[in-house]
């Protein structure tokens, strides 16, 4: 398994995002350098050793579970991609138990989804595009994810190399590369990343810009507690990330979103981030939610600000 895109721009011809075949090989190319990441031809080479067995069933609705043939060494092989936060996939019997148990964010997600057969999806800030395959198993006529982190495409690629379904592709973009294609997809989707933007109001119309007409905004980010016109601004770190700008309170964030010209706003799942749902575990032997609490008051990050809550809004464009 390389990673090669050429399926992906024959699935373009004759689209509505036909325009991305001339503009994306460079960007994307840009994305692989191997400068952006001295581990590169490392990870690639675990691409290209990866065996391929023979497939007896691919599950994708209710799980990521590939059954068939054994492969010795197989966990070995896709140790080697460390760290895998998003998950947990089940290939070949091994169970990559990664940081993030993404599939209870994903059962805490659909049940308030338009249905997404046949549509056309952007995931933006996908990761290893864990959800995107469990959106072609909700029937996604095309799902692309986008993520800047060169780790998460090869980790991507591994993934592809044993479920070979051709409806979901991850690109090595952010969001800021993906070219302006006004009303090409049918669903935008913006899990876990409105709080790492500079501008979260700019962030929102750039994801209404790519919808048509009565598409749907999925956006899940972390939330504070607080009235309309509330942001908790951290100083510094929030849970030790860096790059952390604005939390907004629930009403801040339906205001915004109603500010950007989207309508039927609504809030429909509030959550606090468990230390059961997302980890450190043999996956991704790093630190986790457990570090970034304070040891003596859970309900508190270790800089003394409100522990993780994350909240799902649903819009329509």
């Amino acid at each position: 398994m390389k990673i090669d895109y050429t399926p992906f721009y024959e699935r373009l011809i004759g689209s509505d995002l036909a325009a991305w075949i001339g503009l994306l090989p460079e960007r994307m190319a840009n994305g692989l350098r191997y400068e952006r990441h001295g581990k590169l031809p490392d990870w690639e080479a675990v691409l290209e050793q990866l065996p391929t067995p023979e497939c007896h069933a691919v599950e994708l609705k209710s799980e990521i579970r590939v059954e068939g043939e054994t492969c010795p060494g197989l966990a070995e092989a896709l140790q080697r991609l460390h760290p895998w936060r998003k998950g947990p996939y089940n290939i070949h019997g091994v169970h990559i138990d990664t940081e993030w148990r993404s599939d209870w964010k994903w059962d805490r997600v659909r049940p308030h989804l338009q249905p997404l057969e046949g549509r056309t999806i952007l995931d933006v800030g996908c990761g290893n595009g864990y959800h995107c395959w469990r959106m072609v198993g909700e029937g996604a006529e095309l799902v692309i994810g986008v993520d800047p982190s060169p780790l998460f495409i090869c980790q991507f690629f591994a993934m592809k190399n044993f479920i070979h379904n051709p409806r979901a592709w991850v690109l090595p973009l952010g969001i800021e590369d993906v070219p302006e294609t006004p009303g090409a997809f049918d669903t935008v989707f913006s899990m876990g990343v409105l709080y790492h933007r500079k501008s979260p109001i700019e962030h929102i119309e750039q994801l209404k810009s790519f919808l048509k007409p009565g598409g749907e905004l999925v956006i899940e980010t972390l939330v504070a507690d607080g009235p309309e016109g509330y942001s908790l601004i951290p100083h510094g770190r929030y849970a030790k990330m860096r790059n952390v700008w604005f939390i907004p309170s629930i009403p801040t964030l339906e205001r915004w979103l109603k500010r950007c010209g989207l309508r039927d706003i609504r809030t429909v799942d509030i959550n606090t981030t468990s230390i059961e749902e997302q980890r450190s575990t043999d996956w991704m032997t790093f630190e986790s939610l457990p570090d970034y609490l304070d040891p003596a008051d859970p309900s508190k990050t270790v800089e003394g600000l409100p522990a993780p809550k994350r909240a799902v809004v649903v819009a329509t464009a």
